[in-house]
């Protein structure tokens, strides 16, 4: 339900469950964040994402979730999706949204992991979940303000508005607007600008934006660090010395 390929450097990630309008289940999230992991240890420098179909993804399939308990609804359905999602907005290479259909609920906060959205002209982005007497669970009042503002994410999440893409890209939720049909076609040359770029000037640089945009510090400050350490000529003393059942010379 959510298709990995990748080639020439592109990863294209899809969510492929076209007949639910790609509405999200547990076992997606699960495997969204399966999918990020394969990503990272790839050989991708860069994310395309997509839906199959009509929608690029509707949300949480209500299904899914409403039949849960208060208990299972926040231990499993909220904290897994978090989980999920912030394995895509974490991941080191950039991420590109390619919102060729609507973006509502889920969605949207799906879609605001990623670096960089284009919308095609007949999309539509909200936030209904207050409608329905939920709560937008997924980083939507927190990711979402991050990324576009306190005050747009009101006026959808608190009064309902819904957002054409024009409206939308005036707003700062999506980057580009281009006609229906040819999101692929720019998607495709964004990163086709990002396999131009130095690959680890790339990485560490969209490592260093999420950490000013308070995604994840700790471990990128941590990450760093141990990149600089694992560097050193002290680190092969020190293995050495270890294998060797001396005492390491730092010297």
């Amino acid at each position: 339900m959510i298709d990995l390929s990748v080639r020439d450097g592109i990863a294209r990630l899809v969510l492929n469950r076209p007949d639910k309008l790609n509405a999200l289940t547990a076992e997606m999230c699960d495997m969204l964040a399966a999918r990020c992991r394969e990503i990272e240890r790839g050989t991708a420098r860069v994310v395309i994402l997509s839906g199959a179909g009509k929608a690029f993804c509707a949300g949480g399939d209500i299904e899914a979730w409403a039949g849960e308990t208060p208990e299972a609804f926040g231990d499993h359905w909220v904290r897994d999706g978090h989980a999920a999602f912030d394995a895509l907005a974490r991941l080191t290479v950039p991420v590109i949204a390619q919102l060729d259909g609507h973006a509502l609920g889920g969605g949207l906060e799906l879609a605001a992991c990623a670096d960089l959205r284009i919308a095609e002209q007949h999309i539509k982005i909200g936030q209904p979940e207050t409608g329905l007497g939920i709560i937008p669970g997924w980083s939507g009042t927190q990711r979402a303000v991050r990324r576009f503002g306190a005050q747009v994410v009101r006026r959808m999440a608190l009064f309902g508005e819904v957002f054409d893409a024009e409206e939308a890209r005036r707003l700062g939720l999506v980057d580009h607007v281009i006609a229906t049909g040819a999101a692929h076609v720019l998607a495709e040359d964004l990163a086709a600008r990002v396999l131009s770029r130095g690959p680890q000037a790339t990485k560490l640089t969209k490592m260093l934006i999420n950490a000013a945009d308070r995604e994840d510090p700790e471990r990128i400050a941590e990450a760093l660090a141990g990149r600089i350490a694992a560097g050193t000529d002290e680190l092969r003393e020190g293995l050495s010395a270890f294998r060797e059942k001396r005492k390491p010379d730092f010297s």
